[in-house]
């Protein structure tokens, strides 16, 4: 990308660089936080370990040199990462607000570890080694929430299945976030280079995620032998992802006065047609790798009606198709079409997204796999895998928490799985 620097060929020592200029400008603190003057580390700065601190939870206190923007804490990529969790998690960060917890995230990175490249796009932090192993493995998470619950700041509490962290974030996904920032600065000799990549914007449009700018100002950072992306999976391996697919489906008619309704021609009960359809359809099921995804035609949203005593001329009904991964979406729109064949209606497509192949037969992913003790299901819904397999990057979902309870009030996650994802990771990083 014009103005980026070229990439570092020295695996030794954190390499500072940034996309543009504006990566380098103060962003404006949250109120509640005093300001501290930006220092920017020097080269000679990036090879030195900092000095010992004391902890509280997850984060460092700070000393006045602390090389971010906030005054307080650092992140301890260190700690435990259940308290790394926490810590991450207490750093609010809205969709379109990841400024502060992205300073947090690539002040610590620069800080606590040592073999990494560390490269700044936007309110994304991507770091790198370059050791010359033989594979890749990518590490992907998203540093934003949907908007908090009054469920922030997190807190522990003790259930009938143990510790529990409870918190907006805490499943989708910053126990995933944390567990890679832990490996990342726990790591001394990884078995495969590894490249971590997080990330802004996932929980809204997909026009704004924040991958689509990196894809376009560092495609080279995406490539790997492997991805991984820590959305909360209960800590199964979850494969590949379904596509999805919407179209409205749209019955037309003849507007008339209800009291003489033989004069005009009523869409909405042409929509009945339409509905029974859906009602009698039978997803299928199907298997590749060793994974069963099931797919799903639904009836998500009606809208019809001009008033109270008018025939409507027109109804329309929105319909969603989950498909399995073997279907390309144009294969998918043409069985939607199928579906509804031989009914007055149209069907126009409003949105879509491929799903991706599990790619279980990779060696990196086998790997993966093997060390997870064949603990692999389908990932039913759509994840940012899809993209990575779009670069023919074979990719998983994996990480702690229970994805049922993503952007609830009462998100929250076992401890003990953040701890088991950790372990297993390791297991795998290390070879």
């Amino acid at each position: 990308m014009p103005g980026s620097p070229e990439p570092s060929n020295s695996g030794a020592g954190n390499q500072v660089s940034r996309t543009d200029p504006s990566a380098a400008s103060v962003a404006t603190p949250t109120p509640e936080a005093p300001v501290t003057p930006v220092r920017l580390l020097s080269p000679g700065d990036q090879t030195q370990k900092p000095p010992a601190r004391p902890r509280i939870g997850g984060f460092h206190v700070c000393s006045p040199e602390k090389a971010t923007r906030y005054a307080g804490a650092v992140l301890d990529l260190r700690s435990d990462p259940i308290a790394l969790t926490a810590a991450l998690v207490d750093i609010p960060s809205e969709s379109r607000h990841e400024a502060r917890i992205a300073d947090e995230v690539e002040a610590a990175l620069r800080a606590q570890t040592s073999s990494f490249e560390i490269i700044r796009d936007g309110d994304a932090v991507l770091a790198r080694t370059r050791l010359g192993r033989p594979t890749r493995v990518l590490l992907a998470g998203h540093l934003d929430t949907v908007p908090a619950a009054g469920n922030l700041p997190s807190r522990r509490t003790t259930e009938a299945e143990g510790d529990v962290l409870h918190g907006c974030g805490t499943v989708d996904m910053k126990s995933g976030d944390a567990v890679f920032l832990h490996l990342a600065a726990t790591i001394a000799e990884p078995a495969h280079d590894l490249t971590c990549v997080f990330y802004d914007c996932e929980e809204i449009d997909a026009a704004a995620n924040g991958l689509n700018r990196i894809e376009r100002n560092l495609p080279d950072w995406l490539v790997a032998d492997l991805a991984i992306l820590g959305e909360p999976t209960g800590g199964f391996i979850e494969a590949g992802c379904q596509g999805t697919l919407r179209v409205v489906v749209t019955a037309g008619g003849t507007r008339a006065h209800s009291a003489r309704s033989w004069l005009g021609d009523n869409a909405i009960h042409k929509l009945g047609a339409v509905l029974d359809r859906l009602a009698t359809y039978r997803p299928r099921s199907v298997d590749i790798d060793g994974c069963v995804y099931r797919e799903g035609l639904s009836a998500v949203r009606i809208d019809g009606g001009v008033a109270g005593n008018v025939i409507p001329d027109a109804a329309t009904v929105t319909v969603n198709f989950r498909f399995a991964p073997d279907r390309s979406p144009e294969q998918a729109l043409t069985h939607v079409r199928e579906v509804f064949d031989g009914l007055d209606v149209a069907i126009d497509q409003t949105d879509v997204a491929a799903g991706a192949l599990p790619g279980l037969t990779a060696p990196a992913a086998a790997a993966l796999v093997a060390a997870a003790d064949g603990q692999v299901r389908a990932k039913y819904g759509w994840t940012d895998v899809s993209r990575f397999a779009a670069r023919g990057v074979p990719a998983v979902n994996y990480g702690p928490g229970d994805p049922n309870l993503a952007h609830c009030v009462d998100e929250r996650v076992p401890v003990s799985q953040i701890s088991a994802v950790t372990d297993l990771l390791r297991r795998f990083l290390t070879g």
